[in-house]
């Protein structure tokens, strides 16, 4: 094969080496600051369109999905009960949780705090 019938050749890039330099990302100079919420209301407002469709969707005929859609609220009353256990692990205090969902500090912990484990009533 001559070099004219030889296909043209895409130019080469140099191996990859690994870098002898140390690894220069700059840690969080406040490693205790909690860390930045990233695309959360972009992601719930996602949430909410897909909700708001599937109760559309009910509401035009489909009355066997009611019960799935109820289902739903009980899902999202749960995972609400998840991700404030997880803030309150995460060191946020009830008034901080309460603000945010517009009750009282005292509202938020009767709703979400943890129960007495015998099941009885506090006094």
């Amino acid at each position: 094969m001559s070099a004219a019938q030889q296909p043209a050749s895409t130019p080469t890039c140099p191996p990859h080496r690994l870098s002898a330099s140390p690894n220069t990302v700059n840690r969080s100079l406040t490693p205790g600051r909690a860390r930045a919420v990233v695309q959360n209301e972009e992601y719930a407002a996602f949430a909410r369109r897909i909700v708001r469709a599937y109760a559309r969707r009910v509401a035009a005929g489909d009355i066997d999905a009611l019960t799935r859609l109820a289902a739903l609220a009980d899902e999202t009353d749960s995972v609400i009960a998840d991700a404030i256990t997880g803030l309150r692990h995460e060191g946020y205090s009830w008034s901080e949780i309460g603000a945010r969902l517009g009750v009282t500090r005292q509202a938020a912990q009767q709703h979400w705090g943890t129960r007495p484990a015998c099941g009885g009533d506090a006094a």
